[in-house]
């Protein structure tokens, strides 16, 4: 879908494939498809590991391009871990979701300690992937930001705002299935978004999957290395 066209218009333009998708990989094929005809020729292709990684490769074979990846962290409320209330990106700023904040009566700075703990973890999950690689040059080039799907967003938002601040010379989001609202509200932050399916009754990434096995750190650096990465760095543990 474009952010050109009206958001209700755009997503039922959008839920034309069949779900759900086998697994990633068949979910990285659809989606390739769908950005072939954009003219993204030298684009960076930038996976969200974990689970963007099998479905980027399938984009950056399409597409003949170089397949790297960006890693991000999701910023926990302490208390319920599993309620994200930020993201951050490597290169960028923490992202924090300001209407979530004020409805649990927080601070950013309230959430420094959490905040280094997840730095310090993309860190390890950057030498692991990487072993010293630097990100790829984007300025004047066109990137792709992959993930397997999005429900909350705020890790893509996270990605795309370091991004940006690299001058790339367009910012394409693409994601194999996405909540519609959540599409809607991450376009202002993409010049292009490629969602292949957007449905409006959306609970989790998962459910649009029938292959939706958990990934660890060896097999993102095992794709990594099917790309033309040779070397991976330690796998570390398997927790999200």
């Amino acid at each position: 879908m474009s952010r050109n066209r009206p958001a209700r218009e755009g997503f039922q333009r959008a839920e034309t494939v069949r779900l759900p998708y086998a697994d990633r990989a068949e979910a990285g094929r659809v989606l390739a498809e769908r950005l072939v005809p954009l003219g993204l020729e030298g684009a960076a292709v930038l996976a969200l590991p974990r689970g963007g990684v099998p479905v980027g490769y399938e984009v950056a074979r399409r597409l003949g391009s170089r397949l790297d990846v960006l890693v991000t962290r999701k910023i926990g409320f302490p208390p319920q871990p599993e309620l994200g209330v930020g993201a951050i990106a490597e290169g960028g700023s923490p992202v924090f979701d300001g209407e979530l904040l004020s409805r649990l009566g927080l601070r950013p700075e309230d959430l420094a300690a959490t905040v280094a703990a997840e730095r310090a973890e993309l860190d390890r999950r950057v030498a692991a992937y990487r072993r010293g690689r630097a990100l790829p040059e984007i300025a004047g080039r066109p990137v792709i930001v992959v993930d397997d799907g999005l429900a909350t967003g705020g890790t893509a938002r996270a990605a795309l705002r370091a991004l940006r601040e690299r001058g790339p010379s367009r910012l394409v989001l693409a994601v194999p299935v996405g909540a519609a609202e959540t599409v809607r509200a991450l376009e202002a932050e993409a010049d292009e978004a490629v969602v292949p399916a957007a449905p409006w009754a959306f609970r989790a990434v998962g459910q649009w999957y029938r292959d939706f096995g958990q990934l660890t750190d060896a097999d993102v650096t095992a794709w990594l290395e099917r790309a033309g990465h040779p070397g991976g760095g330690p796998a570390g543990p398997a927790s999200d």
